[in-house]
């Protein structure tokens, strides 16, 4: 060895430039190497920059896409920033700075941060949302959706943020909040565009299930996700049934009937009643024959005080008002009913007007309870034969189109025109109410200003700038649209973009998009599930339909990070004062030990509270690797050892295919524990060991295997492959106990020595934060089943 002591610093900043230099990471796409597309969800690039929590998902694609390329793959793996929307925004208001500044200071930050780390990215494919060469691609996509008639401009009830100033869709909110400042969301009465992903509802939902050609499932999700996009989804098979108002009210701007939606159409003989949502048109057509009109229109009021969650909450009491003096006819009865206003029914589902059966239904029960309505029993009918007469058989979803306009700066410009002195409802405006820009044209640019706070009247902060939306082409005047895209919108398609970065006339070449579709392994947060995917799946049906992509469902695989909370168990937050900075980590013990940390510390899913005492045992890990070179001997014998090597090279391939990440470092460290108690190892089988440990710490494995005489780079020779007939021993899982209580599961190889064993599971962060720096008084071993501490 030229260093007898390990130096994570002079050693990682010296293979970082080399891999650099070498371009080591560029991705090749040679048609003779099958691919392998391994993706984060990229960064959105705070002020703050990274804690040690953000690259967890990182690490892992990193181990995964290291090792697919010594297994022979071509290997896809990028990043890029996601830095269009609010929070960047925000951030350049408070700093007083233009977000084109602030994004490229915070982009510049993340970047340092995260090439600190040593991942294999291929930068030279970089994307960020807010590069004009980027987004003139996804207003394209707008501008395709727009000539499908999937894109239209709407005047509608909205969920507008009072405190951040722009309208939001469903998915923007939580608990009946504003998802990023926490604001009670108001409805507000708005012109804005919208998609109809609703068109779209039945294939986002059936190809949850779908199977490839080999009957597998087409999607390798998580089933806790499907299940949340089923749910948000939210398809419902019904009927609309007509109740006709009693008087026959028809006037011109009345249809004298109130369309009701049920999925409950056997139960119309047992209705006693009707109940509209505040907010449904037919409230205010019906207001003028109401006795009451004003506490009708007062209730309307309170209604809108409330949030869709306070007014579903099915544990607090409904509340209403009857229209008096307003009756519907029962068409299977004949029967004139009441019609009750009440903010438990929700205008944007189904009709806004439901049919109360309160024999048969218990939020119906709990208001004709409530407000002593009368309940009648009644012999169920044939459904069908219910529908064939009185209604017509629909299919509702709870999913609502997506709201695609914000009343922000910070975003990309709708490719749209309108024009000026054209009334909406001239003969005019219905032939050519709005004007798209020619693609040829793109991208439209968002002007550089200095003033871009949001306005209190609706509008983005573009309308301001008239030099920007005033427009003339061939003597016809026109306005530009001055609300801008959601973040979401970038984001949607970006990893097509990947595949093809640098190309200007299309969006992806067709031969580059049909090797690399699809992403065959995506990682991400959870909280993304009714939102990013289900916008992205969306947007890249679409683009199959239209012949830009060539499979169904852009995501093979899916896998969830879970949290690395604060050492308090907290989220890590400026508020709380529990960051942990990784640069800190890494200047402290190095990026080979903080990677190896992060994915030992648990199962890659689950949350867990951060340890910086775990850092420091992957720290004297790899020290033990570092001294274990000097034991390199041509000549030496390893057939006591040769068993272990051998499962050693199945178990972390087979758990780095399951991103079974802790369980993979776990038994390396185990083959490293035995491998310390031989006199000589041979060269070989070291070797096989910095193959294995190369993805986790692939600094560390690059300087010993240069050590070792090589001049090529290890992370592009070829990955180990075990020999079956040297593997004698079976897996086991042994229970780790501190005092009798369970604390960990350590899956390892059979038949280990009981010092063996006592050495792996004294790593185990989950054990370390029990026993610290207890003395061990006595050890209760059962042979390949369990472990039990006994500490003061």
């Amino acid at each position: 060895m030229t260093n007898d002591k390990y130096d994570p610093k002079a050693i990682e900043s010296k293979w970082q430039d080399k891999w650099k230099t070498d371009q080591t990471y560029r991705t090749n796409e040679t048609a003779e190497k099958p691919k392998y597309y391994v993706l984060d969800m990229f960064p959105y690039p705070s002020g703050e920059g990274l804690h040690v929590g953000h690259p967890k998902g990182y690490i892992a694609t990193d181990v995964v896409s290291r090792m697919k390329r010594m297994q022979g793959f071509n290997v896809l793996h990028p990043m890029g920033f996601d830095a269009f929307g609010l929070p960047a925004e925000q951030y350049a208001i408070k700093m007083k700075v233009n977000p084109v500044a602030a994004v490229e200071k915070n982009v510049a930050r993340y970047k340092k941060q995260l090439e600190i780390l040593g991942f294999d990215y291929d930068w030279s494919r970089e994307v960020n949302t807010t590069d004009p060469k980027y987004y003139k691609w996804t207003q394209w996509i707008f501008l395709k959706l727009l000539e499908k008639g999937l894109a239209e401009e709407r005047y509608e009830p909205i969920n507008w943020c009072p405190v951040d100033k722009t309208g939001l869709s469903n998915e923007d909110i939580e608990d009946g909040k504003c998802e990023r400042c926490g604001a009670v969301v108001e409805k507000r009465l708005m012109k804005q565009w919208v998609l109809k992903i609703t068109e779209y509802a039945d294939r986002l939902l059936a190809d949850l299930d779908a199977k490839d050609a080999e009957g597998k499932p087409l999607l390798d999700w998580p089933e806790s996700i499907k299940e949340s996009q089923r749910n948000w989804i939210g398809r419902s098979e019904g009927a609309e049934i007509n109740f006709v108002i009693d008087g026959h009210l028809s006037t011109p701007t009345m249809s004298g009937i109130v369309t009701v939606f049920t999925t409950r159409a056997d139960t119309l003989f047992g209705v006693t009643y009707i109940v509209l949502a505040p907010e449904a048109k037919i409230v205010q057509e019906l207001l003028e024959k109401a006795s009451n009109k004003d506490e009708v229109q007062a209730y309307i009021e309170s209604a809108k005080t409330k949030t869709e969650i306070d007014r579903t909450d099915a544990t607090k009491e409904k509340t209403g008002v009857e229209m008096k003096d307003v009756r519907v006819i029962n068409p299977a009865t004949g029967e004139a009913v009441p019609v009750w206003v009440a903010d438990y029914v929700l205008s944007d589902y189904g009709t806004g007007a439901v049919m109360a059966v309160p024999a048969y239904d218990e939020r119906d029960a709990q208001f004709a309870k409530v407000y002593n309505l009368p309940t009648k029993e009644i012999i169920l009918e044939d459904k069908e034969e219910i529908i064939k007469k009185f209604g017509k058989k629909v299919v509702k979803y709870k999913l609502r189109e997506w709201v695609f306009s914000r009343q922000r700066y910070w975003g990309e410009p709708i490719p749209v025109l309108h024009r000026v002195g054209v009334s909406e409802d001239s003969a005019l405006s219905a032939k050519m109410p709005i004007s798209p820009i020619s693609p040829n044209d793109l991208p439209l640019e968002l002007p550089l200003v200095e003033q871009y706070e949001p306005t209190d009247n609706g509008e983005s902060p573009l309308a301001n700038i008239s030099e920007w939306v005033n427009v003339e082409i061939d003597g016809v005047k026109y306005r530009r649209e001055t609300n801008t895209m959601p973040q979401w919108a970038g984001s949607s398609w970006y990893y097509l973009r990947y595949m093809d970065p640098h190309n200007d006339s299309k969006l992806v070449d067709p031969s580059r998009e049909k090797y690399w579709n699809s992403v065959d392994l995506y990682v991400g947060g959870a909280e993304h599930a009714t939102r990013h995917l289900i916008y992205a799946r969306f947007w890249h049906k679409f683009l199959y339909d239209i012949g830009v992509v060539s499979t169904i469902e852009p995501f093979k695989k899916l896998q969830s990070v879970g949290l690395i909370m604060a050492s308090d168990g907290r989220k890590m937050s400026k508020r709380w004062g529990n960051v942990i900075n990784p640069d800190e980590m890494v200047d402290t013990f190095g990026a080979d030990s903080m990677r190896l940390y992060e994915m030992f510390m648990g199962p890659f899913d689950q949350a867990i509270s951060w340890n910086t005492n775990g850092v420091v045992g992957t720290r004297r890990f790899i020290e033990k690797v570092w001294r274990l070179s000097k034991k390199i001997h041509e000549g030496a014998k390893k057939t006591a050892y040769e068993s272990m090597v051998h499962k050693t090279i199945k178990k972390v391939t087979e758990d780095i295919e399951l991103l079974k990440f802790n369980t993979a470092v776990s038994t390396l460290m185990i083959l490293v524990n035995d491998l310390e108690k031989e006199e000589e190892v041979a060269r070989e089988d070291f070797e096989i060991l910095l193959k294995l440990l190369a993805p986790f710490a692939p600094h560390v494995a690059e300087e010993l295997w240069q050590e070792c005489g090589h001049d090529t780079s290890i992370h592009l020779e070829s990955w180990p492959v075990h020999d079956s007939s040297k593997i004698i021993d079976d897996v086991v899982n042994i229970a780790v106990q501190v005092n009798g209580k369970t604390r960990e599961v350590l899956t390892t190889m059979k038949d280990l020595t009981e010092d063996a064993v006592v050495k792996a599971v004294l790593e185990l962060p989950g054990v370390q934060k029990w026993v610290e720096d207890k003395p061990i008084k006595r050890v209760i071993w059962v042979k390949n089943r369990i472990l039990n501490l006994i500490i003061d």
